[in-house]
Protein backbone atom coordinates (compact mmCIF):
# COMPACT_ATOMS: atom_id res chain seq x y z
CA UNK A 1 0.00 0.00 0.00
CA UNK A 2 1.35 3.49 -0.90
CA UNK A 3 2.04 6.00 1.75
CA UNK A 4 -1.15 8.02 0.79
CA UNK A 5 -3.54 5.70 0.31
CA UNK A 6 -1.90 4.44 4.22
CA UNK A 7 -2.79 7.58 5.51
CA UNK A 8 -6.28 7.76 4.07
CA UNK A 9 -7.31 4.97 4.87
CA UNK A 10 -6.37 5.50 8.49
CA UNK A 11 -7.62 8.79 8.55
CA UNK A 12 -11.01 7.17 7.74
CA UNK A 13 -10.91 4.59 10.84
CA UNK A 14 -9.84 6.91 13.03
CA UNK A 15 -12.82 9.08 12.27
CA UNK A 16 -15.10 6.27 12.24
CA UNK A 17 -13.37 5.05 15.42
CA UNK A 18 -14.80 8.31 17.15
CA UNK A 19 -18.40 8.44 16.08
CA UNK A 20 -20.42 10.30 14.69
CA UNK A 21 -21.14 14.01 16.08
CA UNK A 22 -24.52 14.87 17.66
CA UNK A 23 -27.35 16.43 15.83
CA UNK A 24 -28.88 15.16 13.06
CA UNK A 25 -29.13 11.65 13.28
CA UNK A 26 -32.26 10.95 10.96
CA UNK A 27 -29.72 12.31 8.42
CA UNK A 28 -27.18 10.65 9.23
CA UNK A 29 -28.99 7.45 9.07
CA UNK A 30 -30.40 8.58 5.50
CA UNK A 31 -26.66 9.43 4.42
CA UNK A 32 -25.29 5.77 6.03
CA UNK A 33 -28.04 4.27 3.79
CA UNK A 34 -26.19 5.59 0.67
CA UNK A 35 -22.54 5.09 1.50
CA UNK A 36 -22.57 2.27 3.80
CA UNK A 37 -19.66 0.25 3.44
CA UNK A 38 -17.70 -2.75 5.25
CA UNK A 39 -14.92 -1.13 8.03
CA UNK A 40 -11.58 -2.33 7.47
CA UNK A 41 -9.11 -1.81 10.11
CA UNK A 42 -5.57 -1.20 9.25
CA UNK A 43 -3.14 -1.69 12.61
CA UNK A 44 -0.26 -1.51 10.45
CA UNK A 45 -1.09 1.68 8.70
CA UNK A 46 -2.02 3.57 12.07
CA UNK A 47 1.55 2.31 13.30
CA UNK A 48 3.59 3.05 10.41
CA UNK A 49 2.11 6.44 9.94
CA UNK A 50 0.95 7.61 13.48
CA UNK A 51 3.84 10.83 12.53
CA UNK A 52 2.76 11.27 8.78
CA UNK A 53 -1.04 12.08 10.29
CA UNK A 54 -0.48 14.37 12.85
CA UNK A 55 1.35 16.63 9.64
CA UNK A 56 -2.18 16.29 7.10
CA UNK A 57 -4.71 16.73 9.60
CA UNK A 58 -5.07 19.72 8.63
CA UNK A 59 -5.45 19.52 4.86
CA UNK A 60 -9.34 19.97 4.12
CA UNK A 61 -10.11 17.02 2.06
CA UNK A 62 -7.71 13.97 0.86
CA UNK A 63 -10.13 12.57 -1.41
CA UNK A 64 -12.50 10.62 1.54
CA UNK A 65 -16.25 11.26 2.09
CA UNK A 66 -16.84 15.26 3.19
CA UNK A 67 -19.76 15.69 5.29
CA UNK A 68 -21.29 18.97 3.38
CA UNK A 69 -21.31 22.12 5.70
CA UNK A 70 -25.09 23.09 6.56
CA UNK A 71 -26.21 26.80 6.71
CA UNK A 72 -27.94 26.30 10.01
CA UNK A 73 -23.45 25.11 11.60
CA UNK A 74 -22.07 28.14 9.53
CA UNK A 75 -24.23 30.84 11.56
CA UNK A 76 -22.43 29.96 15.17
CA UNK A 77 -23.70 33.57 16.72
CA UNK A 78 -25.80 32.63 19.89
CA UNK A 79 -28.67 34.48 18.22
CA UNK A 80 -29.45 34.95 14.82
CA UNK A 81 -32.41 37.87 14.78
CA UNK A 82 -33.98 39.40 11.70
CA UNK A 83 -36.55 41.61 13.50
CA UNK A 84 -37.81 43.44 10.69
CA UNK A 85 -38.84 40.29 8.32
CA UNK A 86 -42.08 38.73 8.51
CA UNK A 87 -42.26 36.13 7.25
CA UNK A 88 -38.32 35.45 7.67
CA UNK A 89 -36.89 35.05 4.50
CA UNK A 90 -33.20 33.99 6.57
CA UNK A 91 -32.23 31.91 8.94
CA UNK A 92 -33.84 32.88 12.88
CA UNK A 93 -32.07 31.28 15.63
CA UNK A 94 -31.68 31.14 19.74
CA UNK A 95 -29.14 29.19 21.92
CA UNK A 96 -29.26 25.67 20.73
CA UNK A 97 -32.64 26.21 18.50
CA UNK A 98 -33.53 27.22 15.17
CA UNK A 99 -36.35 27.78 13.06
CA UNK A 100 -36.62 24.90 10.68
CA UNK A 101 -39.25 25.85 8.86
CA UNK A 102 -42.85 27.78 9.02
CA UNK A 103 -46.07 27.36 7.09
CA UNK A 104 -48.88 29.79 5.95
CA UNK A 105 -52.36 28.03 5.79
CA UNK A 106 -55.62 29.00 3.87
CA UNK A 107 -58.78 27.80 3.02
CA UNK A 108 -58.97 26.44 -0.06
CA UNK A 109 -62.44 25.46 -1.76
CA UNK A 110 -63.34 21.11 -1.44
CA UNK A 111 -66.22 19.52 -2.77
CA UNK A 112 -69.82 19.46 -0.32
CA UNK A 113 -69.29 23.03 0.43
CA UNK A 114 -66.44 22.53 2.84
CA UNK A 115 -62.58 23.58 2.73
CA UNK A 116 -59.46 22.50 3.11
CA UNK A 117 -56.75 23.89 5.67
CA UNK A 118 -53.61 24.25 2.86
CA UNK A 119 -50.76 24.73 4.58
CA UNK A 120 -47.98 26.73 1.90
CA UNK A 121 -44.17 25.72 3.67
CA UNK A 122 -41.03 27.37 3.78
CA UNK A 123 -38.51 25.35 4.52
CA UNK A 124 -34.75 26.86 5.32
CA UNK A 125 -32.62 25.21 2.32
CA UNK A 126 -29.15 24.43 3.79
CA UNK A 127 -27.57 25.37 0.91
CA UNK A 128 -28.20 28.97 1.34
CA UNK A 129 -29.36 29.53 4.71
CA UNK A 130 -32.86 31.23 3.17
CA UNK A 131 -36.32 29.94 3.48
CA UNK A 132 -37.56 28.40 0.75
CA UNK A 133 -41.16 27.90 -0.51
CA UNK A 134 -42.86 24.99 -1.78
CA UNK A 135 -46.49 23.72 -2.34
CA UNK A 136 -45.70 20.01 -2.24
CA UNK A 137 -45.96 19.31 1.38
CA UNK A 138 -49.32 19.01 3.62
CA UNK A 139 -47.37 18.11 7.32
CA UNK A 140 -43.73 18.85 7.61
CA UNK A 141 -41.27 18.22 10.72
CA UNK A 142 -37.38 18.42 11.14
CA UNK A 143 -34.80 16.40 12.98
CA UNK A 144 -32.60 17.08 15.29
CA UNK A 145 -29.35 18.64 13.03
CA UNK A 146 -31.57 19.96 10.37
CA UNK A 147 -30.33 18.28 7.76
CA UNK A 148 -33.45 15.96 7.50
CA UNK A 149 -37.12 16.22 7.25
CA UNK A 150 -40.24 13.91 7.34
CA UNK A 151 -42.77 15.43 4.97
CA UNK A 152 -46.47 14.34 3.88
CA UNK A 153 -48.20 15.33 0.25
CA UNK A 154 -50.67 17.63 0.39
CA UNK A 155 -53.60 14.81 -0.57
CA UNK A 156 -55.11 13.34 2.96
CA UNK A 157 -54.94 10.86 4.23
CA UNK A 158 -51.70 9.54 2.49
CA UNK A 159 -49.93 5.68 1.78
CA UNK A 160 -46.41 6.86 1.87
CA UNK A 161 -43.63 9.15 4.23
CA UNK A 162 -41.15 11.08 2.75
CA UNK A 163 -37.94 11.87 4.03
CA UNK A 164 -36.79 14.89 2.32
CA UNK A 165 -32.94 16.58 2.11
CA UNK A 166 -32.47 19.70 3.15
CA UNK A 167 -29.59 20.49 1.70
CA UNK A 168 -30.53 19.43 -2.03
CA UNK A 169 -34.25 20.10 -1.66
CA UNK A 170 -34.71 16.11 -2.62
CA UNK A 171 -36.54 13.27 -1.27
CA UNK A 172 -34.30 10.37 -0.11
CA UNK A 173 -36.60 7.79 0.01
CA UNK A 174 -40.45 7.07 1.12
CA UNK A 175 -41.06 4.94 3.54
CA UNK A 176 -44.87 2.59 2.09
CA UNK A 177 -47.78 2.17 4.98
CA UNK A 178 -50.60 0.37 4.58
CA UNK A 179 -52.73 2.86 7.05
CA UNK A 180 -54.03 6.50 5.63
CA UNK A 181 -51.46 8.78 7.63
CA UNK A 182 -52.30 12.41 7.89
CA UNK A 183 -49.73 13.54 11.13
CA UNK A 184 -46.17 13.01 11.22
CA UNK A 185 -43.13 14.06 13.90
CA UNK A 186 -39.77 12.95 14.54
CA UNK A 187 -38.57 11.24 18.16
CA UNK A 188 -36.49 13.68 20.28
CA UNK A 189 -33.10 12.04 18.81
CA UNK A 190 -34.29 11.46 15.50
CA UNK A 191 -34.24 7.74 15.05
CA UNK A 192 -38.29 7.55 14.83
CA UNK A 193 -41.10 9.07 13.45
CA UNK A 194 -44.93 9.14 15.33
CA UNK A 195 -47.30 8.86 12.62
CA UNK A 196 -50.91 9.73 13.03
CA UNK A 197 -53.68 7.36 11.24
CA UNK A 198 -56.83 9.16 9.83
CA UNK A 199 -59.69 7.58 7.83
CA UNK A 200 -60.18 10.75 6.08
CA UNK A 201 -58.87 14.43 5.98
CA UNK A 202 -58.55 15.78 9.34
CA UNK A 203 -57.88 19.22 7.69
CA UNK A 204 -61.34 19.38 6.08
CA UNK A 205 -63.68 22.39 7.33
CA UNK A 206 -67.63 22.41 6.70
CA UNK A 207 -69.70 25.23 6.26
CA UNK A 208 -71.83 26.62 9.72
CA UNK A 209 -75.11 27.33 9.67
CA UNK A 210 -74.45 30.21 11.98
CA UNK A 211 -72.47 33.76 11.85
CA UNK A 212 -69.09 32.61 13.82
CA UNK A 213 -67.20 35.61 13.09
CA UNK A 214 -70.01 37.95 13.68
CA UNK A 215 -69.66 39.95 10.71
CA UNK A 216 -73.43 39.25 9.23
CA UNK A 217 -72.85 36.88 6.97
CA UNK A 218 -73.46 33.23 6.91
CA UNK A 219 -69.78 32.37 5.22
CA UNK A 220 -67.63 31.05 8.34
CA UNK A 221 -66.42 27.29 8.25
CA UNK A 222 -65.27 25.03 10.84
CA UNK A 223 -64.54 21.35 11.50
CA UNK A 224 -67.03 19.44 12.93
CA UNK A 225 -66.42 18.82 16.88
CA UNK A 226 -68.61 16.24 17.01
CA UNK A 227 -66.54 13.79 14.54
CA UNK A 228 -63.07 12.45 14.62
CA UNK A 229 -61.33 10.45 11.67
CA UNK A 230 -58.33 9.61 14.02
CA UNK A 231 -57.67 5.76 13.91
CA UNK A 232 -54.07 5.33 15.74
CA UNK A 233 -50.56 5.52 15.30
CA UNK A 234 -47.82 4.20 13.91
CA UNK A 235 -44.04 4.37 15.34
CA UNK A 236 -41.48 3.80 12.81
CA UNK A 237 -37.74 3.64 12.79
CA UNK A 238 -36.22 6.03 10.28
CA UNK A 239 -32.91 3.52 9.05
CA UNK A 240 -35.18 0.68 8.35
CA UNK A 241 -38.70 2.00 7.65
CA UNK A 242 -40.18 -0.61 9.70
CA UNK A 243 -42.57 -0.46 12.48
CA UNK A 244 -46.14 -1.08 13.90
CA UNK A 245 -49.58 0.55 13.91
CA UNK A 246 -51.55 0.66 16.95
CA UNK A 247 -55.53 0.56 16.82
CA UNK A 248 -56.17 3.79 19.57
CA UNK A 249 -60.43 4.32 19.28
CA UNK A 250 -61.61 7.96 19.72
CA UNK A 251 -63.64 8.18 23.19
CA UNK A 252 -66.55 10.52 23.85
CA UNK A 253 -67.07 12.29 26.88
CA UNK A 254 -70.41 12.22 28.95
CA UNK A 255 -72.30 14.54 26.61
CA UNK A 256 -71.60 12.26 24.01
CA UNK A 257 -68.68 14.39 22.03
CA UNK A 258 -65.08 13.54 20.66
CA UNK A 259 -62.94 13.69 23.79
CA UNK A 260 -60.26 15.09 21.05
CA UNK A 261 -59.91 17.66 17.87
CA UNK A 262 -60.68 16.71 14.64
CA UNK A 263 -56.77 17.33 13.79
CA UNK A 264 -55.06 15.72 17.01
CA UNK A 265 -51.61 14.26 15.99
CA UNK A 266 -50.00 12.12 18.73
CA UNK A 267 -46.59 13.15 19.89
CA UNK A 268 -43.29 11.19 21.39
CA UNK A 269 -42.53 12.38 25.20
CA UNK A 270 -39.72 13.74 26.27
CA UNK A 271 -37.47 10.30 26.91
CA UNK A 272 -38.88 9.40 23.18
CA UNK A 273 -40.09 6.05 24.78
CA UNK A 274 -43.86 6.75 25.11
CA UNK A 275 -45.98 8.46 22.48
CA UNK A 276 -49.04 10.48 23.88
CA UNK A 277 -52.08 12.39 22.78
CA UNK A 278 -53.88 15.59 24.23
CA UNK A 279 -57.30 15.88 25.16
CA UNK A 280 -59.80 18.51 25.55
CA UNK A 281 -61.38 17.08 28.41
CA UNK A 282 -59.78 15.85 31.96
CA UNK A 283 -57.08 14.20 32.17
CA UNK A 284 -55.68 16.84 29.13
CA UNK A 285 -53.16 14.18 28.16
CA UNK A 286 -53.70 10.22 27.52
CA UNK A 287 -50.04 8.08 26.85
CA UNK A 288 -49.46 4.99 25.25
CA UNK A 289 -46.67 2.60 24.57
CA UNK A 290 -45.46 1.68 21.35
CA UNK A 291 -47.88 -1.10 21.18
CA UNK A 292 -51.02 1.21 21.53
CA UNK A 293 -51.37 0.03 25.28
CA UNK A 294 -52.67 3.03 27.26
CA UNK A 295 -49.80 3.67 30.40
CA UNK A 296 -49.28 6.31 32.81
CA UNK A 297 -47.60 9.67 32.35
CA UNK A 298 -44.03 9.81 32.97
CA UNK A 299 -43.24 11.47 36.34
CA UNK A 300 -41.91 14.55 34.62
CA UNK A 301 -44.88 15.18 32.16
CA UNK A 302 -47.88 14.63 34.35
CA UNK A 303 -48.65 18.57 35.04
CA UNK A 304 -47.73 19.77 31.07
CA UNK A 305 -50.17 21.15 28.87
CA UNK A 306 -49.92 19.47 25.79
CA UNK A 307 -50.82 23.09 24.07
CA UNK A 308 -47.51 24.89 25.40
CA UNK A 309 -45.15 23.81 22.70
CA UNK A 310 -42.08 24.76 24.77
CA UNK A 311 -42.61 21.79 27.58
CA UNK A 312 -39.38 20.45 29.13
CA UNK A 313 -36.03 22.60 29.50
CA UNK A 314 -33.34 21.04 28.10
CA UNK A 315 -31.53 19.46 31.44
CA UNK A 316 -35.29 18.11 32.33
CA UNK A 317 -35.76 20.54 35.22
CA UNK A 318 -37.94 23.34 34.31
CA UNK A 319 -41.41 22.63 32.15
CA UNK A 320 -43.38 25.66 30.18
CA UNK A 321 -46.67 26.51 31.24
CA UNK A 322 -49.50 28.44 30.22
CA UNK A 323 -50.38 31.91 29.69
CA UNK A 324 -49.66 33.77 33.10
CA UNK A 325 -50.47 37.55 32.30
CA UNK A 326 -52.73 40.35 32.84
CA UNK A 327 -55.65 42.16 30.87
CA UNK A 328 -52.42 44.21 29.39
CA UNK A 329 -49.42 42.66 30.35
CA UNK A 330 -47.83 39.32 28.96
CA UNK A 331 -45.89 36.79 30.91
CA UNK A 332 -46.03 32.75 30.96
CA UNK A 333 -45.03 30.95 33.78
CA UNK A 334 -42.77 28.48 34.04
CA UNK A 335 -43.18 24.81 36.28
CA UNK A 336 -41.10 22.52 38.71
CA UNK A 337 -42.25 19.47 35.82
CA UNK A 338 -42.95 17.11 38.86
CA UNK A 339 -45.33 18.72 41.11
CA UNK A 340 -46.84 21.60 38.91
CA UNK A 341 -45.93 24.41 41.32
CA UNK A 342 -45.11 27.67 39.02
CA UNK A 343 -41.17 28.26 40.22
CA UNK A 344 -40.75 31.94 37.50
CA UNK A 345 -42.89 33.95 35.72
CA UNK A 346 -41.40 35.22 32.34
CA UNK A 347 -42.03 37.49 29.42
CA UNK A 348 -43.95 35.86 26.45
CA UNK A 349 -47.63 35.20 25.85
CA UNK A 350 -46.63 31.75 24.22
CA UNK A 351 -43.51 29.71 25.06
CA UNK A 352 -42.72 27.55 22.12
CA UNK A 353 -39.32 26.51 22.44
CA UNK A 354 -35.74 26.07 24.89
CA UNK A 355 -32.96 28.34 23.41
CA UNK A 356 -31.24 26.48 26.60
CA UNK A 357 -31.97 26.14 29.94
CA UNK A 358 -32.81 29.60 31.40
CA UNK A 359 -33.67 31.12 28.10
CA UNK A 360 -36.64 30.60 25.84
CA UNK A 361 -38.04 31.35 22.12
CA UNK A 362 -41.81 32.58 22.30
CA UNK A 363 -44.71 34.75 20.96
CA UNK A 364 -45.10 38.10 22.39
CA UNK A 365 -47.22 40.95 21.77
CA UNK A 366 -46.06 44.30 21.38
CA UNK A 367 -47.08 47.11 24.54
CA UNK A 368 -50.44 48.70 23.88
CA UNK A 369 -51.35 46.33 21.02
CA UNK A 370 -53.73 43.86 20.41
CA UNK A 371 -53.86 39.86 20.39
CA UNK A 372 -52.71 40.15 16.97
CA UNK A 373 -49.62 41.50 17.03
CA UNK A 374 -47.13 39.00 17.88
CA UNK A 375 -43.55 38.39 16.93
CA UNK A 376 -40.96 35.83 17.59
CA UNK A 377 -39.19 36.76 20.90
CA UNK A 378 -36.42 35.44 22.95
CA UNK A 379 -36.93 35.64 26.80
CA UNK A 380 -34.66 34.92 29.96
CA UNK A 381 -35.99 33.26 33.40
CA UNK A 382 -35.45 35.88 35.83
CA UNK A 383 -34.94 39.34 33.19
CA UNK A 384 -37.71 41.42 31.47
CA UNK A 385 -35.15 41.34 28.91
CA UNK A 386 -36.74 40.74 25.47
CA UNK A 387 -35.04 39.77 22.30
CA UNK A 388 -37.12 40.33 18.75
CA UNK A 389 -36.02 37.79 16.73
CA UNK A 390 -38.67 38.04 13.98
CA UNK A 391 -41.10 40.81 12.67
CA UNK A 392 -44.59 41.12 14.01
CA UNK A 393 -47.29 39.17 12.52
CA UNK A 394 -49.92 40.77 9.96
CA UNK A 395 -53.42 40.34 9.59
CA UNK A 396 -55.61 38.28 12.04
CA UNK A 397 -55.96 34.50 12.45
CA UNK A 398 -56.43 33.18 8.79
CA UNK A 399 -54.94 36.22 7.16
CA UNK A 400 -51.67 35.23 4.59
CA UNK A 401 -49.52 37.58 6.89
CA UNK A 402 -49.71 34.93 9.88
CA UNK A 403 -47.32 31.90 9.77
CA UNK A 404 -46.80 29.30 12.32
CA UNK A 405 -43.26 28.16 13.41
CA UNK A 406 -41.41 24.87 13.43
CA UNK A 407 -38.44 24.30 15.38
CA UNK A 408 -35.51 21.89 16.26
CA UNK A 409 -32.16 22.08 17.58
CA UNK A 410 -29.22 22.68 15.39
Amino acid sequence: MKMDDMVRSALRDMAEETGPPTGDLAGRVVAARRRRRTRTVVGAALATTAAVIASVLAVPALGGDDTPQLASQTRTDDVVAHPKQSPPRELIAAGRTALAAYAITENVKAPQDSRIRRKTWYLLDQESGKYVKTDKWSVVDVAPGMRTAVVLEQQLPTRRIGLLDLLTGEIERWIPVEQGVAGVEFSPDGRKVVATTYSENPDRLFKLDYDLNADGKLNDYDWDKNTSYRTGFYVLDVDSGEGSWSEVPVRHDEHGMVEVNLRQDFAFTDSGKLVYSGLMVEPGNRYYDFAGKETSAPANEKHLDWSVEARLSPNGKLAAGGFAGGARTTASEIIDPYTGKRLHKTRGQQLLAWADDNRLIAWDIAPDTGEFRQQLVMVTIGSDKVVPLSGFLKGTDGSSGRWSPVFTTR
